[in-house]
């Protein structure tokens, strides 16, 4: 109980002091910022050193001053340094017998000459100064020792001025370069070896201007002087550098880079060559292959590549091996490094990525925008490279030179590798940034202007006719963009780097010329056939205006098939050899390449769309009639108003039959044997879900599935085509044999449904395509009527099905209904007559007037003698209008023309193959199938997406099949005079 009082007792007597430093602490925490002053080492004074560790200005101390790096102190002139501990040093005033401060500041010494301006003692130019004993003890006096420049010393004192050291080894006799001799770079040359008055100046053709740069008017003259006179190894290399700077190109000075450069190439002609290669001469680096002309396509189109490549098999070979030679501005060599990432490739992709660039026949390219500013702090100093081909061995190892074409090379003035082959001038050795030659005052200031190689590209070609996978040398081909530097934080440059294959084409276009050219022939001949047989279903014999354009028109269509079957076939060779091939042999064409086969593929779809166009004309313009056989069943009549006279008529049939064949007529015309939303769900499902879109590619892998993380190259138009095109009929062609085998079979065939009805309806029809010619559907029911209850029809059906009536045949004991027709010229006649009081069209019932009235009753009995005049023909009522029916000769059915002209009589062919079908979409398949083929596939060629093409393309089989349903629903309510109204 004690305790429990005490330490209350305790809190109570120091409560009010506890309480008020509590306070003051808590508002001390909460006023705490932690907030100092901002200071750099340039804003201490003279008198003040930055201290690092509290990064503020500390006063220095007594006799003391700010040092050269800002970050200490030291001792003022003529005071040395008595002590230090790292934080702080002691200084003290040299005594005047002793009044200089020796190099390390730690003594004071007399000196044997004058004293600088430091402080310190001063010995004359090629002396040293001497302070110290060989044992390091201070001597009371310095000395000032003189440098033996001359031999056999030669020697002068080093930079620091505390001991001699051996000059120069191009001074030969004396450490000294006296007259005549020229000193340049620290070498001493013979007088006359070389124009001293070199030219500095580095051209940018794009920028239309050059500057004095400030590294070529430090080491041109050097280094070209040293390779000429002394044949020094790195400065031959840096002259070659400092050329290479320059494009390689030469110009009419010679005394630039370049011209120094060949100045000294022609010197060391009668030198030997170095690896054997008459360009490479001794102690120079190669630059260039010579300037023969056709040396190009010597050096890059007559000897392979002695190794194949191979994208399967125990023998696959895929991997290029690219090598470089790496040397520094100086000439210097650094290393040997295989060529890959961070050196060619500039653009930040990944390792898998950038290592598909050197797998075999993938088509690859980079791109992207870099930073100027990157750029300089990146690539102070350019490096130069020479590339080599790894041919392997294990033992005797092979390399072998890449070829460079640099675009931006001159030759007075001209740009000869944006030329034809014939004038390039092949070179060698090559940089990716350039951010030291433009520096225009000093080398330390901000360049003027940058040059990067914008585009790198190296291009492989395909020996012709190789079994092996055998290639050409490769060619690197280089493109430099100058950048004139105004604002390096906002300027960005855009850098390609990209590999193509390629094979001479000449062979393959040659054979799609040929092709085209054979099957435009047959085109022709098959055009005139067409053309003939037209004028013969016409009756005319003319040659005038409007046959050389149907001519035209058919030749159209004809060769819009040449194209496409070329097209098609040749898109779908490449996909299969190039995919499935072991050993190299075919290499894709190249994107410019594709040019002429993409214009095969607009000429197909523009002429299959006339033919298109030609056949919907066609259609909508076809003469239909429904020929009604029902006759009244019975006597009796009706009694009509005649005038001012009451007359009995027999009762009217039914017109109900005929809206309804002709409203199945008007939903039949625009079916196919495909299901077109099937079509393009099946082909999208094949190129995006499955992935076969993949085929596509610019590689030779034949894989469906790829890795998000691997390179995807471009697509080829070819492939894409092909595969596009060869997918889509394909899937076409299976639709129309299920249906053909199968759906039209078992589930239903909807022209077949149409005779029937017809023959059920009891009414025939007549389709004429052209003036004399058509088709005739025989609806003629073998059991007199139709107009009946329900109860007779099923019995009628039911005799039907057990033969115990009449076939439907046209003739006796005969089930052919459907027939071609060719009508002689007379009939037709007769048929236009009657026709022209029929083929008005009548209007609205409500709004017809009493004019109106006679007009549809002349039309009505215009409508009634037709009926009678045809049902009679086919009766066989009119001698001199008869006609006779026969088979169509096999070659008649190939070629598609009659042989036979009808003079006398008509002729009817028989047609079990429905042909009626012409006349509508169904027959047309083909025509319909090549047309949404080619537009599916211009529009991805146009848009590179699949999807976006089957959009179109199922918009334009809904407008299309809309017009057509539309102009074919108004043309048969003009031939038959059935009323729009009743056509649903």
């Amino acid at each position: 109980m004690a305790t429990r009082r005490t330490l209350p007792s305790v809190v109570n007597r120091h409560k009010v002091p506890v309480i008020v430093f509590l306070l003051v602490y808590i508002d001390l925490l909460n006023c705490q910022q932690y907030v100092i002053p901002f200071k750099a080492p340039s804003d201490c004074s003279v008198e003040e050193f930055f201290d690092i560790s509290s990064l503020s200005c500390v006063k220095c101390g007594s006799n003391q001053r700010r040092s050269s790096t800002g970050l200490s102190c030291s001792c003022k002139t003529g005071y040395q340094t008595l002590t230090t501990d790292k934080a702080s040093i002691t200084c003290q005033q040299c005594p005047t017998d002793k009044p200089a401060v020796i190099k390390d500041g730690f003594g004071c010494i007399r000196c044997p000459g004058s004293v600088n301006d430091e402080g310190r003692c001063q010995c004359p130019p090629g002396n040293i100064l001497v302070e110290r004993d060989v044992n390091g003890n201070l001597l009371d006096e310095a000395s000032c020792e003189m440098c033996n420049g001359n031999s056999p010393g030669l020697s002068v004192p080093n930079p620091s001025g505390d001991r001699c050291e051996r000059c120069q080894a191009f001074f030969m006799n004396s450490c000294v370069c006296n007259p005549p001799n020229v000193l340049a770079g620290g070498l001493c040359f013979p007088p006359g070896s070389l124009s001293t008055n070199v030219n500095p100046f580095v051209n940018y053709a794009q920028l239309k201007f050059s500057i004095q740069s400030a590294w070529f008017f430090k080491n041109l003259y050097s280094s070209s002087a040293a390779c000429l006179v002394f044949s020094n190894l790195t400065a031959c290399q840096a002259l070659g550098n400092m050329c290479v700077m320059n494009m390689h190109s030469f110009s009419g000075i010679s005394t630039d880079a370049c011209g120094l450069f060949n100045t000294i190439f022609r010197s060391k002609a009668a030198l030997s060559s170095t690896q054997d290669i008459s360009y490479w001469r001794v102690n120079l680096p190669w630059l260039y292959y010579g300037d023969e002309p056709g040396l190009a396509s010597r050096v890059l189109q007559t000897d392979p590549v002695p190794i194949g490549f191979s994208f399967r098999g125990r023998n696959k070979n895929t991997d290029i091996n690219l090598l470089a030679a790496v040397y520094n501005v100086r000439g210097e060599f650094l290393r040997w490094e295989p060529i890959g990432r961070d050196n060619l490739q500039l653009c930040p992709e990944t390792t898998t990525k950038q290592a598909a660039a050197f797998s075999f026949g993938t088509a690859f390219e980079e791109s992207c925008d870099l930073s100027v500013a990157e750029l300089l702090g990146t690539h102070s100093e350019p490096l130069f490279y020479d590339l080599f081909m790894d041919l392997g061995g294990s033992e005797n190892r092979k390399l072998l030179p890449l070829p460079t074409l640099v675009y931006n090379q001159q030759y007075n003035g001209r740009f000869i590798n944006q030329e034809n082959m014939k004038n390039w001038y092949l070179s060698r050795r090559m940089f990716v940034v350039d951010t030291l030659s433009g520096r225009e005052k000093s080398l330390s200031s901000l360049p003027k202007v940058i040059r990067v190689a914008s585009s790198v590209k190296i291009r492989f070609q395909l020996v012709p006719r190789t079994q092996e996978g055998q290639i050409f040398p490769p060619l690197l081909t280089v493109t430099y963009t100058d950048v004139a530097v105004t604002d390096i934080n906002t300027q960005t440059v855009t850098t390609t780097f990209a590999v193509e294959y390629e094979m001479d084409q000449n062979e393959a276009r040659m054979k799609t010329d040929t092709a085209l050219g054979v099957m435009g022939g047959v085109a022709v001949l098959y055009s005139l056939l067409k053309t003939i047989s037209w004028k013969r279903r016409i009756a005319s014999q003319l040659i005038d205006a409007k046959t050389m354009l149907k001519f035209l028109l058919f030749y159209a269509g004809d060769l819009a098939n040449v194209f496409f079957a070329v097209t098609v076939g040749t898109g779908l060779y490449w996909l299969i050899f190039y995919k499935a091939q072991q050993f190299v042999s075919v290499l894709l064409p190249l994107p410019d390449q594709e040019e002429q086969f993409v214009t095969y593929i607009g000429c197909a779809f523009a002429l299959k769309a006339v033919q298109f166009l030609h056949k919907v004309i066609l259609q909508v313009s076809t003469d239909v009639f429904f020929i009604d056989w029902e006759r009244p069943r019975s006597k009796t009549s009706r009694t009509v108003q005649a005038g001012d006279d009451l007359k009995r008529d027999p009762a009217p049939v039914s017109i109900w039959r005929t809206y309804f064949v002709a409203n199945e007529w008007n939903q039949i015309q625009t079916i196919r044997k495909i299901s077109p939303t099937f079509q393009i769900m099946a082909v999208l499902f094949f190129l995006e879900v499955l992935g076969f879109s993949n085929l596509a590619l610019r590689d030779p892998w034949p894989t469906l599935q790829r890795s998000p993380q691997a390179y995807t190259p471009s697509y080829s138009l070819m492939l894409r085509y092909g595969l596009a095109a060869t997918l889509w009929l394909c899937i076409g062609l299976l639709q129309m044999i299920f249906f053909t085998v199968f759906h039209e079979h078992f589930v239903e065939d909807k022209i077949r449904q149409f005779v029937d009805l017809c023959s059920i309806s009891n009414i025939s029809v007549l389709l004429l395509s052209h003036r004399c010619f058509g088709y005739y559907i025989h609806g003629r029911s073998v059991h007199g009527h139709a107009d009946t209850n329900m109860e007779e029809m099923n019995n009628n059906l039911n005799r039907e099905s057990e033969s115990l009536c009449g076939q439907r045949g046209l003739l006796p004991n005969t089930e052919i209904q459907t027939f071609q027709v060719s009508l002689t010229t007379r009939l037709r006649s007769h048929y236009d007559r009657i026709r022209e009081q029929i083929e008005q069209r009548h209007g609205p019932s409500r709004l017809i007037d009493g004019g109106s009235v006679n007009q549809f009753e002349q039309r009505a009995r215009g409508y009634r003698t037709m009926n009678h005049f045809l049902g009679s023909i086919i009766d066989h009522a009119h001698p001199d209008m008869d006609y006779i029916v026969k088979d169509k000769l096999m070659f008649e059915k190939i070629i598609g023309m009659e042989f036979l002209e009808p003079s006398e009589k008509s002729l009817f062919y028989n047609d079990e193959a429905h042909s009626f079908s012409n006349v509508l979409f169904y027959g047309n398949e083909a025509t319909l199938l090549i047309f949404d083929t080619l537009f599916f596939c211009v529009v991805d060629l146009g848009s590179e997406s699949f999807v976006l093409a089957a959009v179109l393309t199922c918009v334009q089989q809904m407008i299309f099949r809309l017009i057509r349903n539309s102009l074919g629903r108004k043309n048969l309510v003009s031939k038959t005079l059935v009323d729009e109204r009743f056509l649903i």
